[in-house]
């Protein structure tokens, strides 16, 4: 067995914790997992006392900023925006349109897209035009404006705080959806006097259902398309997440003192590009993680991997991780007594999708092999909304399926368009 590599003031509080949330039928602690994490831990604080730099790029000045970088080259307008939400955070958005139009005179209908977890607005853009759905919407018409959530390398950071200050990262899918989204639908209604068609996936379909139970914000929404649709994680099937909430990593991180999640840094970037060079097929771990991707080009994991993961916060991680064990879709959960200081009650309120309106149009589309966005949870959403939502079901796609799918036009992309045509007369192709 390993020797312990931590202090034993430090190990006796965790392993203290984790006998407290485990119970007595835990197993042992693994103890070359901590102090894999306390190595990773040690290495990164030791990086940023040499650099002086936060981990972070925050500024589209350090590169240039998302449509210096990736749009623009492809030969699309776009122009890059900042909003400001109401705890502070600057998020950047991005307005993009075809080479053809002219977005100064946009008469086309705004469209918001919303990233997943880990990811920001480059995904919507990794393939070629006529694959990636942010070109794909450009093309037929739409204003696209592209979403980037707090602590991602597109938005800002903060008016006050540096992204190295632990309150930086106090914040969770609740305050993505509450927050974040509601600053960049009024920002584009602001900018267009018009509502907004919302895509989302996966996070983003999280952020978009629990924002929708809000009537002040599903108000400026016209209708929405979430790929991967998840309000419910309680029976995801993914391997390697199961083995993560059953080994509380989020209490550990938490443990840790670590509240940026931040799989880029130096070190765990030379981790993964060690297993991945020649000695670990990269498409398989993914699919260890999102379900077996029947139309995921792994021969371009090189190119996302040049924009993608972006950091999240521990805070995140674990508010998900509590979906997964309480089955349950609502605000974060601090603990009984912090519960009643926050909420006024002892468990943390949920967000009521029937309180949806039956009006908002909705179109949802899900997979077979979604190891995230199980089939039994799907159902659980569509059940608890009061709206029919129009449903595309396609057996045979993974988590990621719906974001990169070579396949993706004619097996989504035309379907959502059409169903968005329906909703009302649209000035597009």
């Amino acid at each position: 067995m390993r020797e312990p590599c931590v202090p034993a003031a430090v190990l006796a509080g965790f392993v203290a914790r984790y006998n407290a949330v485990k119970g007595p039928e835990s197993g042992p602690i693994d103890m070359g997992l901590l102090c894999l994490w306390m190595e990773v831990k040690m290495v990164i604080s030791f990086s940023e006392c040499l650099t002086g730099d936060s981990i972070i790029e925050h500024s589209q000045s350090v590169d240039g900023g998302l449509c210096f970088n990736l749009i623009g080259p492809s030969g699309y307008n776009c122009l890059e925006h900042t909003a400001q939400t109401k705890d502070g955070f600057l998020l950047g958005l991005q307005r993009v349109s075809s080479g053809i139009l002219n977005l100064g005179a946009q008469t086309a209908p705004p469209v918001l897209l919303l990233h997943g977890l880990f990811m920001g607005g480059d995904a919507w853009f990794m393939d070629s035009p006529n694959e990636s759905l942010g070109f794909v919407l450009a093309d037929r018409g739409f204003d696209v404006w592209v979403g980037n959530v707090r602590g991602t390398k597109w938005s800002h950071g903060h008016e006050s705080l540096s992204d190295g200050d632990k309150e930086f990262w106090d914040w969770s899918w609740e305050e993505m959806a509450l927050y974040d989204l509601e600053t960049m639908l009024s920002y584009i209604n602001s900018k267009t006097s018009s509502k907004v068609f919302v895509v989302g996936h996966s996070q983003g379909t999280i952020m978009s259902l629990a924002a929708f139970t809000q009537p002040d914000i599903v108000s400026m929404v016209e209708a929405a398309a979430l790929l991967s649709p998840i309000s419910y994680l309680d029976h995801i099937t993914s391997k390697l997440v199961l083995n993560l909430v059953h080994m509380y990593l989020d209490e550990a991180l938490g443990l840790l003192g670590m509240h940026q999640l931040n799989l880029k840094s130096d070190i765990l970037t030379n981790m993964i590009e060690s297993a991945c060079d020649g000695h670990l097929d990269c498409s398989d771990m993914l699919a260890s993680i999102t379900g077996e991707n029947c139309c995921f080009n792994s021969s371009r994991v090189d190119v996302y991997l040049e924009y993608e993961p972006h950091p999240s916060s521990v805070k995140n991680l674990k508010h998900l991780f509590q979906m997964i064990r309480k089955g349950t879709f609502a605000r974060y959960d601090y603990g009984s007594i912090k519960n009643l200081l926050q909420y006024g009650k002892l468990k943390p309120p949920t967000f009521d999708l029937s309180k949806i309106p039956e009006s908002l149009p909705i179109w949802m589309a899900y997979g077979g092999n979604d190891a995230l966005g199980d089939v039994i949870d799907v159902e659980h959403t569509l059940k608890e909304l009061k709206s029919k939502p129009n449903v595309l079901f396609l057996e045979d796609y993974g988590h990621i399926d719906f974001l990169l799918s070579t396949r993706a036009y004619e097996d989504l992309y035309d379907n959502m368009i059409n169903f968005f045509k329906s909703c009302g007369n649209l000035n597009v192709q």
